[in-house]
């Protein structure tokens, strides 16, 4: 990561949580009247092959012991009624702008992997997590939509595994390094901009 991509990351992180305190607050009353505790949902994401973190996000589903693996057609049963909401215009990832501000993630930069792909993929991910994992990207803007069409008719966790490994990570892998061959601070403002306004060309 450069510098200057960097100071950008600490400078609209720390403003961005400033100007958004009290929604986050709100958006945490909610979730504890609503759908009880935990507010948050801290899951192990990797920055590198080898290192991990826990990532930030708002709960946005009924806990479940034998969760494992990405979002299909399979979960969609407990997502609740608040979550659909965040999910709906991704304020369930308001707490990564700690994340960001730790340095364990940036703004841009490919969507931060489960464990259990880095293992089941590692020269793929060598070459994808050379760049700094982000909270939105240019995989995470042209395949989000399509990825979720793929995975909604799951109907359990093995064909949801299925289906994310055989149809989606090497084609989020295949955008992501087209990204690190365009990464420069002008490019990750387009992708920013990009994930507000969604008429921005990705081109």
């Amino acid at each position: 990561m450069t510098l200057s991509k960097r100071l950008l990351d600490i400078i609209l992180a720390a403003f961005l949580l400033v100007l958004l305190c009290i929604p986050i607050l709100l958006i945490c009353l909610a979730i504890l009247l609503r759908d009880g505790r935990p507010v948050l949902y801290l899951s192990e994401r990797m920055k590198t092959p080898d290192e991990g973190f826990r990532l930030w996000k708002f709960r946005t589903m009924r806990p479940d012991m034998a969760d494992r693996g990405v979002s299909g057609g399979d979960k969609t049963a407990r997502i609740t009624h608040t979550g659909k909401f965040l999910r709906r215009y991704r304020l369930d990832e308001l707490p990564q702008l700690w994340n960001i501000l730790r340095g364990d993630i940036s703004f841009v930069g490919p969507r931060p992997p489960l464990r259990r792909y880095t293992e089941m993929f590692p020269e793929l991910y060598g070459k994808v997590l050379r760049a700094r994992p982000g909270v939105t990207g240019l995989a995470t803007l042209a395949f989000h939509r399509t990825e979720e069409r793929l995975l909604a008719p799951c109907r359990d966790a093995d064909e949801t595994e299925a289906v994310y490994c055989r149809r989606c990570v090497p084609r989020k892998a295949h955008l992501d390094l087209i990204y690190a061959r365009r990464r420069s601070l002008c490019y990750d403002l387009k992708l920013m901009a990009a994930t507000v306004i969604r008429r921005i060309s990705l081109h």
